[in-house]
């Protein structure tokens, strides 16, 4: 696996087409700030990290349904391993007119475009989440 953040959105576009309830997958700093950002925005309903053994976490993902269809329509990774894209402050895209979320990474740490707007921080934008 080559790109870890694109394998937890694949993961979790999937589980929600397939109407699972509980995604697991390994664990990383990364995708836990992603699924804490998705949870505060209420694209999921919950997730937690457990012990999986032999010195390994697993990331324990409950999706969220709206009316039986996944609150999560669609995501896109943005910044790429080969192709980074860094923005400043003012050029942080606006996702589906509002209606969804982008993810970046600032020197504050990982937060929603929205948040990095209005505290005037540029970063990279890791994905759109619609």
């Amino acid at each position: 696996m080559n790109d870890p953040i694109a394998d937890f959105l694949t993961r979790v576009r999937n589980a929600g087409q397939a109407r699972h309830a509980v995604l697991n997958m390994p664990s990383s700093k990364a995708k836990v700030e992603l699924s804490r950002i998705l949870q505060k925005e209420g694209y999921i309903e919950s997730f937690e990290v457990v012990d999986a053994g032999n010195n390994k976490k697993e990331l324990k993902v409950t999706l969220k349904y709206f009316k039986n269809a996944p609150v999560i329509e669609g995501v896109k990774r943005l910044s790429k391993g080969s192709c980074r894209i860094y923005v400043q402050a003012d050029e942080i895209p606006s996702v589906r007119g509002g209606l969804g979320i982008s993810i970046m990474t600032t020197s504050k740490g990982y937060m929603t475009g929205k948040e990095a707007r209005t505290k005037g921080i540029g970063g990279e934008l890791i994905c759109k989440v619609w």
